[in-house]
Parts: structure tokens; C-alpha cells; sequence
């Protein structure tokens, strides 16, 4: 919702600066985006006129203008269209900034003919679509003047974001009576005076639906002259993107967008029959004033008469009944359309305009008739006309029902100490109609507007007052707690994870926070996508199904930094996948990936592989307490893995982590690079801790300080291909866990010396003394159960 400061002066007599008021409209709950001064981009350009026109010696769609501009008679070459002798324009000197096209401009020759500056259009200038044309301004205005200045755009504008539940506030009016309320000026809506008719209304109108629009009211106004709209209008509607377009169309829009009463104005002469409002028919569709044809359903209100449909109730008018230059006779609707249905049609449509937005809202139900009115003065003044009377079908809404309401309320529940005559002023100020419940009663009884019905409570208007008030008025007071309450400690889950994230981030991977939705086709590359996944009702069109896992969004995060020159990306997050519907469908993972891109430079950068990836998962599993030396590694990772470099780590039956390269395929799907390494670890599917015994909770193992030095010894098995490294270590490891504290894979084999279907598996292994330095023979013997306890358990020999 845009305004600009002057517009807002008209309902609000007031002498704030900008800045009080936005600071008012913020600690109101009016959330302003921007304020932004549109006549500070369009300091360089002033008004000019073209003197003549010629044709380009070299060119057959370029013009050579002589222009009358503040720095005197220049050439300039123009190709538009529309340069002609005597027309009024924007003129830019050399040295401009282009807004609209993001170019400074230069004396550059344009074929052979240096041209001395620029004539803009709308486009360029920012102010419209129109880039086919220069802009034409008004013939009165002074050569010389500045735009800003001669188009009235030297005025603050205002953009704020309007909450669901505050239709009024999508209307100038309304933000002046709140802003009034709460103490910065006084409102100044001039009071709406009846148009009185001439005679009855000849064109019939009726509503089939009295729930899709239960009242339509309407007025009959022959002999208007329907042209450009004033200067003034015109300037008030650019200054919030509006682009003008006639007056009779821009006299609506200045409505809608000043009372938050959308209008719609008919061509009479192409009405054929009773105009009514009903629901659609299978099979009928009709071509809207965007140019886009849209197909009706019975789910959707319509405005048709006896021979087609005219447009969407509450959203949008045909092409077919729309005014244009030659309209004589017109017919003026003003209607209330049901919000839920005006929103369900838009969202059925993907269509959204001011109506519809001001309308799937719920504009002010008491306002039909008066807006007809106010619309009536405006198109009477600018138009001429002679009207009818009002005619109307159908009957208003009920208003919104009584609140009783105890002004203490504002204390016990905002904590804010106002006494009962400020909370009925404040109330009043705002529209709400308040008397005494009785004699003797605290209670007040409470009308709430038509324009807020949104308001349905007690809490409802302690909120009204309380931001009237001030919310910095209302103290910091903690909730009252039981004796003895202690915060309830983390979970086992929620522990783990933060353990687990600041273990992914102390070995460089940075945190991401993304959707736990995804696209359809994202969540089939990745092993999800069924339709039990599906969102019902999705936010956007991209996120219409539960994610199987976080890889798709860090992958495409990813994607998108290396777009933008951020390569080399290594990303994680902890959060949910989402297996199926069931209870424990949801799982609780720690996901990272890594694209790594080394930079380019002449002493080749050691390329990161399955390994890099796996001592990462390991890092993490130990940070968290898992038991690492009992995982068991396997090769059945899911199709999005990439088979031969993906690894698979299992507490017997459990899957607690996938590792190593994402499957070309899955990425080609996703439209992400490949190659890219990735990790997902399953938290819930690590042990949980052991209680300790004397239940002081957890506690470190006790230090254990060696005196004695460590020694190593090398072992080479041969073993069958099909052995796992794994094996060799874990059996190792395992002939004396007293002595030997760590066993390490260094050398894999295969070759002419080896038989067929053999492999030489190389380990070494580290003892560690404890009381006494080891003896030769000692020595031995652990290096011979070593031998025996790798030989038992893969069949193996010792290489000579």
C-alpha cells in the first residue's frame, strides 16, 4: 500500500515531520517498508520541448530533434515514435543516470550525429511501463521547470505492509483516522454529500448469490465525456506506480486506493439485459482487462448479463464492457463480494489486483452505497453527466455483534494503567461506538465498526487501546512461576544436535537454514516425492512436498552462491527429513555438502574426495559420544548416492550415516553441478547415553597419564578381494584391547605379485605400555595373537 505525504494532508491536518509520523505508524502496527522521495532520482531531468523533427540522414527509425531545454536549443537524435514539433517531454543533459535502463549517459555520435543529451519515456524514467513512447507532458508547462516538480513527485512516498485482518488500512482515510487516534493530528475526511437522481436507474441489476455478494448497488450516468484524467490525478496515481489511464478508470482507481472502496465502471451501450451477480457456469470464460482470458467455474462469482460474462465479482472487469474515449453512457457498480470466496477465486486464478486484495479482506460493508455517492461527485466534476438514482439488489451484511467490555481488562491483561475515560476516547477516536452497560455496571458495551471486523473480543480492544497508548508503555514482566520451577532440561535430541552442529562448524562448514519443503520432482531425485508427501496446501508452487531430505535445498544453495562467484561452498544443517506420515517418520538428522571447487593455481590443489568427506563424519560421530571403533561400514546407499564412492555406516542394523559423492544423475535433476560431496547423519539413530552409575549425571572419563613411550609394528595380510579393510582393522584392534590402543589402514595392493583375486592389506598397529616397558617376547606374542585374530576371522595370510 502506497501514499504519498500530501495525499495523507488531505485526511489528516497535522504539522509532524515524516519522521514522527512513520515512528506513529510503527508503534500503531503499521509496518512501513519504505519512504522514498521519488523527485531526488529525477533531480537531472527537467521539462523540454521539441522545436522540430527530422528524419536521421542515416538512419530510417531514428529522428534528429531540435529541443528547447533549460541549457538551450540542443540536437538530439530520438527513435521514438511519438517525437513530433511542439511536444513536451522529460529531458535528461549529459552525464544522467538512466534509472530505468541503468546507464550514464555520454556524447557519443549515433550514426554520424552527436546527440546532446536524451528524451525519456516512462520506462526509462520509472514511472510507468510505456517504453514504446517519449513521455508527454502537459503543453502548459515551462521549459526548464523540474520534473519531479512539474509531474508533483517531489512529495515523500509512503509504502507500508497492510496485515490480513486490516482492510481499512488499505485506504488513505483509514491510516489518517489511526494515525489521529494515537495523538499526531486531526482527521479531515470531508464528510460524503448524496448525489440526488434525475430519474429511475434504466439498466436493472440484481444478485443471484447473497452469500458470494449480498448487496450490488449501482447508477446509471448518460452523457459523459470520458478523456484524459486532470493533471492532479494523474500525478497523485504515478506517485504510487499507478498509471493513469482515463478519467472515469483513474477516478475508481483514486478511490480504491483513498477509501479502500474498489468501483467498476460499464460501457452501458454494450450491457445487454439484467446485470446481475451470480455464479459461474461450466464452459463459460471471458477476456479481462489485463488482455488474459480466464475459464469460470461454479466456485466463482461473476458479474454477467443476459448474454455473456462481464468479469470476476470483486477482482476484475471484461474487456468487452470496459469505457474508452467514445463511452457516452455509463453504468457505476459499487458491490460487497465475500472474502473468502474473492480469496479462493484469486487463488484458484493466480490473480491478484487492488479489488481483490481489498476485497479477500473485507472492506468496510456500510460504505456500498456511499462510495457509490462519492464516486458519483467525482466523475460529475470531471466527467459531466446527468445521474439516476441509486438502484440496489440485495441487503448488507449483518453489522459486527456487541462487545461487553470491563475497562480493567487493559490493565490485568497489557499491563497498562488506563482509566475508563481515556479507554472510551481512545475507542471513540477509532470509530467504536461505546455506552453503559447499566447503572452501576464497570462493564461498557462495545460497537465495533463495519470497517473492523475483525474485532470479535475483550482482547481485541484491550489491543486497540494498548497500541493507541503505546506498546513501550507496557512493562517487561516475566510470567509468574510456581516455587521451585526449573526450566525443563534438553532432550537427549536436542543435545545432540547442538552438539552436532557446532561440530560441523568448527571443521568449516557454515550453517544453512532452509525449507522443510521442497518441489515434487527435487524429493523423486532424492528417494521421496510419494503421494502421502504431498502439502495440501502449499505455500508456493516449488514447496509442494515434504523433503526426504535437507541434500536437495544445500545443494541448490550451493548452486546459487557458485552463480554469484561464491564457490567452494561447504554448507550444513540440522533439521528434519521425512520419511512418510508415520509417528516416526520424521527424522532428525545433521545433512552438510560440499562442491569443492579449489581456486585455480599453478601448484595443483589436492582434489577432496570420499575420504575428506568420511574423516568428517567420523569427527562428528565422535564429538557426539557415538562408538565409533563398532561401526560397521557398508556399500548400500540409497540410487542419489553415487555407487563405488559413497560409504554406508551402521550400528548393526541401524543406518547412522551416508557419506561420500551425490549421483550425477540426482544432481542433473536438480540442475546442480556436479561433482559434490555430502553427508547426512541420523541422530536419533545413535545410542543414547549411559546413565552413570552413582546418577550425578555424565561425566568424563578419568585421565590417564602414560610415562611409557608408544611403539608401532607394520602387518601385511593377503586376503580375497571381497574382504572389507574394515575387517582386517576391527580384528586387529580387537587380539588385545589392553595393549593395543589404535590400528591403521596404509597401503592397499594389487598387482602382478598378488594371485588372482587377492589383495595386501597393510596395517599398523600401536602398543601402548602401561606399567613396564615391553620385552621382546612380549612383543611377539602380542604381534602373534595380532597374526592369529586377523587369519580367524578373514581367512587371510601373513605376507611374506
Amino acid at each position: 500500500m502506497k501514499f504519498t505525504l500530501s495525499w495523507l494532508k488531505e485526511h489528516l491536518a497535522t504539522d509532524a515531520s515524516i519522521d514522527a509520523i512513520v515512528e506513529t505508524m510503527t508503534m500503531t502496527g503499521l509496518e512501513v517498508e519504505s519512504v522514498e522521495n521519488a523527485g531526488e532520482k529525477l533531480k537531472a531531468f527537467t521539462v523540454a520541448r521539441i522545436i522540430s523533427a527530422a528524419k536521421h540522414p542515416n538512419a530510417d527509425k531514428l529522428q534528429v530533434c531540435q529541443v528547447e531545454t533549460a541549457l538551450g536549443n540542443l540536437e538530439i537524435v530520438c527513435g521514438a515514435p511519438n517525437a513530433r514539433a511542439g511536444l513536451v517531454t522529460a529531458f535528461a543533459p549529459i552525464g544522467t543516470y538512466i534509472p530505468g535502463s541503468g546507464i550514464t549517459l555520454e556524447a557519443r555520435p549515433v550514426r554520424g550525429v552527436v546527440s546532446n543529451g536524451m528524451l525519456c519515456s516512462g520506462a526509462e524514467l520509472e514511472l510507468d511501463t510505456d517504453a514504446d513512447g517519449i513521455f508527454e507532458l502537459d503543453s502548459e508547462l515551462k521549459v526548464g521547470t523540474p520534473l519531479a516538480e512539474a509531474l508533483g513527485l517531489n512529495d515523500p512516498v509512503i509504502d507500508i505492509e497492510v496485515t490480513p485482518n486490516r482492510p481499512d488500512w488499505l485506504g488513505v482515510s483509514g491510516i489518517a483516522r489511526d494515525l489521529a487516534a494515537a495523538g499526531v493530528g486531526k482527521q479531515t475526511t470531508k464528510p460524503i454529500m448524496p448525489v440526488p437522481g434525475r430519474y429511475p436507474c434504466p439498466q436493472k441489476v440484481e444478485t443471484d448469490d447473497t452469500t458470494a455478494c449480498p448487496m450490488f448497488a449501482s447508477r446509471y450516468i448518460r452523457g459523459v465525456k470520458n478523456g484524459p484524467s486532470p493533471v492532479w490525478l494523474q500525478r497523485k496515481l504515478r506517485a504510487i506506480g499507478q498509471k493513469p489511464i482515463s478519467a472515469l478508470v483513474d477516478i475508481t482507481n483514486l478511490i480504491t486506493h483513498d477509501r479502500s472502496r474498489p468501483l467498476h465502471v460499464y460501457d452501458a451501450a454494450k450491457l445487454n439485459g439484467v446485470v446481475r451477480a451470480r455464479m459461474g457456469r461450466e464452459g463459460e470464460s471471458f477476456q479481462a482487462l489485463n488482455k488474459n482470458v480466464y475459464n469460470v467455474t461454479p466456485a466463482m462469482c461473476v458479474i454477467a448479463d443476459d448474454e455473456r460474462v462481464l468479469g470476476l465479482g470483486g477482482i476484475i472487469g471484461g474487456e468487452y464492457s470496459g469505457v474508452s474515449e467514445t463511452t457516452t453512457d455509463i453504468l457505476v457498480e459499487c458491490a460487497y463480494f465475500d472474502p473468502t470466496l474473492t480469496h479462493q477465486t484469486g487463488r484458484a486464478l493466480t490473480l491478484t489486483t487492488d479489488a481483490q486484495y481489498r476485497f479477500a479482506r473485507g472492506v468496510d460493508s456500510a460504505f456500498v452505497v456511499p462510495g457509490l455517492e462519492l464516486a458519483t461527485r467525482m466523475i460529475l466534476d470531471l466527467c459531466g453527466g446527468e445521474p439516476s438514482e441509486i438502484q440496489v439488489a440485495g441487503d448488507l451484511p449483518a453489522p459486527p455483534k456487541p462487545i461487553f467490555f470491563d475497562p480493567d481488562r487493559v490493565r490485568q491483561l497489557a499491563g497498562i494503567d488506563v482509566k475508563p475515560t481515556r479507554v472510551r476516547a481512545v475507542l471513540k477516536d477509532l470509530g467504536f461506538e461505546t455506552s453503559a452497560e447499566g447503572q452501576g455496571s464497570k462493564r461498557i458495551i462495545v460497537e465495533p465498526p463495519t470497517w473492523r471486523r475483525d474485532v470479535e473480543g475483550p482482547a481485541d480492544l484491550v489491543e486497540e487501546v494498548a497500541r493507541i497508548e503505546g506498546y513501550d508503555k507496557m512493562p517487561m514482566l516475566d510470567p509468574p512461576r510456581a516455587p521451585g520451577f526449573r526450566p525443563p532440561p534438553a532432550s537427549i535430541g536436542e543435545s545432540r544436535t547442538r552438539l552436532a552442529r557446532r561440530a560441523a562448524a568448527s571443521l568449516g562448514y557454515n550453517e544453512a537454514i532452509t525449507w522443510s519443503f521442497c518441489s515434487r520432482a527435487q524429493a523423486q531425485a532424492f528417494g521421496g516425492g510419494g503421494e502421502d508427501m504431498l502439502v495440501a496446501n502449499p505455500i508456493a508452487s516449488d514447496l509442494d512436498c515434504m523433503r526426504p531430505s535437507a541434500l536437495p535445498q544445500l545443494l541448490a544453495a550451493a548452486q546459487q552462491n557458485a552463480n554469484r562467484g561464491f564457490d567452494d561452498a561447504r554448507l550444513f544443517e540440522a533439521g528434519p527429513a521425512y520419511a512418510n506420515t508415520d509417528d516416526i517418520g520424521q527424522k532428525r538428522t545433521l545433512t552438510a555438502i560440499w562442491r569443492a571447487r579449489p581456486p585455480r593455481h599453478w601448484r595443483a590443489a589436492p582434489q577432496p574426495d570420499i575420504f575428506d568427506i568420511k574423516r568428517d563424519v567420523l569427527f562428528i560421530l565422535e564429538a557426539l559420544g557415538a562408538p565409533v571403533a563398532s561401526l560397521q561400514t557398508a556399500t548400500d546407499a540409497p540410487a542419489h548416492w553415487r555407487p563405488g564412492r559413497t560409504g554406508t555406516l551402521k550400528l548393526g542394523p541401524k543406518v547412522v550415516a551416508y557419506y561420500g559423492e551425490i549421483h550425477p544423475r540426482a544432481l542433473k535433476a536438480i540442475n546442480v553441478e556436479a561433482p559434490a560431496l555430502a553427508f547426512e547423519i541420523f541422530l536419533d539413530a545413535l545410542p543414547a547415553p549411559r546413565a552413570p552409575k552413582n546418577g550425578q549425571g555424565r561425566t568424563k572419563p578419568p585421565l590417564e597419564k602414560l610415562d611409557l613411550q608408544p611403539l608401532t609394528r607394520d602387518f601385511a595380510f593377503i586376503v580375497d578381494d571381497g574382504v572389507s579393510a574394515q575387517d582386517v582393522v576391527r580384528a586387529a584392534l580387537g587380539a588385545d584391547k589392553a595393549l593395543i590402543t589404535d590400528v591403521n589402514l596404509f597401503d592397499v595392493y594389487r598387482g602382478e605379485r598378488m594371485p588372482a583375486g587377492k589383495k595386501s592389506l597393510a596395517i599398523e598397529v600401536t602398543l601402548q605400555p602401561r606399567e613396564k616397558t615391553l620385552t621382546d617376547s612380549e612383543i611377539e606374542a602380542a604381534s602373534a595373537k595380532i597374526v592369529s585374530a586377523v587369519m580367524k576371522a578373514t581367512g587371510g595370510t601373513l605376507r611374506g
